[in-house]
């Protein structure tokens, strides 16, 4: 595994493509990040904020914000992730694929960064949620996903059209199933503990649990103690002679009362935390800084405590105004930053040599310049569905667009499917494919390149070379003659 290539406490401005490009594979521990929703509008700061002036377009659109690289690179590699792409196109139109597309392949390369032991945490809402989980699903692979949180972000809000929307989304994924994990707790209820918690003594306020029933598992105990019989005792006779010694068992005072034991509230760790998170309320008046999506630092640092190590690497692609940096910094953990727009970077910086200036010693690290990987080179989330061999370089020359390389092929394959031979006059149905697959090596150049028909296209899959395919071809008898 590759050391990172980076510094602690970074901040990036730029397309965060770059700069996740030039990191690093299996170099971060997890990755904790709040991007764009694909709300179809744009988010302006309050004005005299700390983040007055700040501002980010969340509109998409392929002609406006899609690179052709981007597609290529998917289609090429991914199969599975395009086909998620695909299936927004159809189903919620042409903007919403061109989100899927920008998301995809920075998501790839979150993947591709991220440890073994590592986690993603997606912050959404449901205008894209259901496209963005079926894409890391490809990514990740449906077994990595181990869950989705519900934040209940503000207490009500009325809809005259529909049922108030007060939550957001989290999809919470794994690298594998090494990940790391620390369960955490939730604070009581407090109509639980005035239920429950109902006596006190010197110690504090304490519940009672029995110390024999039914209805348990494991060994129970047969025997006579302080004059009761029981079946049953969940303890065996010495263990409640040390419980009473502690005074750890509650005797009633009413003649005959059975004795039970005694758990006080002070030592309780709360309710395990669940996926619905309601207690954690939005930014406090002392954390906001105006930024029009900004989240509570409290949320984030669930997550981070939640699926990393003190002294492990977060890092936040989409960093905004610093939230996911500054719960890291109060986590113990080191951290790196990416935004593109410059006013939510001056935003970050101000906030985390604020808020964090009397909890380390140095700078923060601010660049434009992307990091220089220093390991293999190896590309983003290898396909799922095959065994992954090193790739062959790129031969030398100019980098041909997916539509020149099918301009150059129809000339030179003279209209033929390369696959069974057949003449197809449309040129609409060609499909760019690889003579020897990308998952065998093979090159991204146009020497690699071969145009099929669909059937072709559909027996070759991921697989098959296409001396392989033709030689199928020829024994099922699909050749032209």
């Amino acid at each position: 595994m590759a050391d990172l290539n980076i510094l602690n406490r970074a901040l990036f401005r730029g397309d965060n493509l770059a700069f996740l490009r030039g990191i690093n594979s299996e170099t971060i521990d997890l990755v904790a990040t709040d991007p764009p929703f694909n709300k179809g509008r744009d988010f302006h700061a309050t004005p005299e904020s700390l983040a007055a002036g700040a501002s980010f377009h969340d509109r998409w659109s392929w002609a406006d914000d899609i690179e052709g690289e981007w597609e290529d690179a998917i289609k090429d590699d991914w199969p599975t992730v395009w086909g998620a792409i695909e299936s927004a196109n159809g189903t919620r139109g042409k903007d919403m694929g061109a989100f899927l597309c920008y998301m995809g392949v920075r998501l790839l390369e979150m993947h591709r960064i991220l440890k073994p032991t590592g986690s993603l945490y997606l912050h959404c809402d449901d205008t894209a949620n259901s496209y963005l989980r079926m894409m890391l699903d490809a990514i990740f692979g449906g077994s990595n996903r181990r869950g989705q949180l519900i934040w209940e972000r503000s207490a009500g809000r009325s809809d005259a059209k529909g049922f108030a929307r007060v939550h957001d989304s989290v999809l919470y994924y794994a690298k594998s199933d090494e990940f790391t994990w620390h369960e955490q707790w939730d604070p009581l209820d407090k109509d639980y503990v005035n239920r429950l918690y109902v006596h006190s003594d010197d110690r504090g306020r304490y519940m009672t649990a029995p110390l024999r029933g039914g209805g348990l598992k494991g060994t129970v105990h047969s025997f006579e103690w302080r004059g009761l019989r029981s079946d049953a005792w969940r303890f065996t006779r010495e263990r409640l002679e040390e419980l009473d010694a502690q005074g750890l068992i509650h005797w009633p005072e009413e003649e005959g009362g059975v004795p039970r034991r005694k758990s006080y509230l002070k030592d309780s760790k709360g309710v395990a935390a669940r996926d619905v998170i309601t207690h954690i309320s939005r930014a406090t008046k002392k954390e906001r800084t105006g930024y029009p999506t900004q989240k509570p630092i409290a949320l984030y640092r669930r997550f981070i405590e939640a699926s990393s190590n003190p002294g492990d690497v977060v890092l936040d692609p989409f960093c905004g105004c610093a939230t996911t940096l500054i719960a890291a910094e109060q986590a113990g953990r080191n951290w790196i930053g990416i935004d593109l727009w410059e006013e939510a970077l001056d935003i970050a910086r101000a906030r985390v040599e604020a808020e964090c200036r009397n909890m380390f010693g140095g700078d923060v690290r601010y660049s434009e310049i992307p990091p220089q990987r220093t390991d293999d080179g190896m590309a983003a989330a290898p396909p799922l569905a095959s065994k992954r061999r090193r790739r062959a370089p790129e031969p030398p020359g100019p980098k041909l667009t997916r539509a020149q390389m099918i301009e150059l092929l129809i000339a030179e394959q003279d209209g033929l499917c390369a696959g069974c031979d057949r003449r197809y006059d449309d040129p609409r149905i060609w499909h760019l494919d690889h003579k020897q697959p990308r998952s065998e090596g093979g090159a991204n150049h146009i020497s690699n390149r071969a145009l099929l028909c669909p059937p072709c296209n559909n027996v070759k899959g991921n697989t098959l070379t296409l001396t392989g395919l033709r030689k199928l071809n020829a024994r099922n008898g699909w050749m032209a003659q």
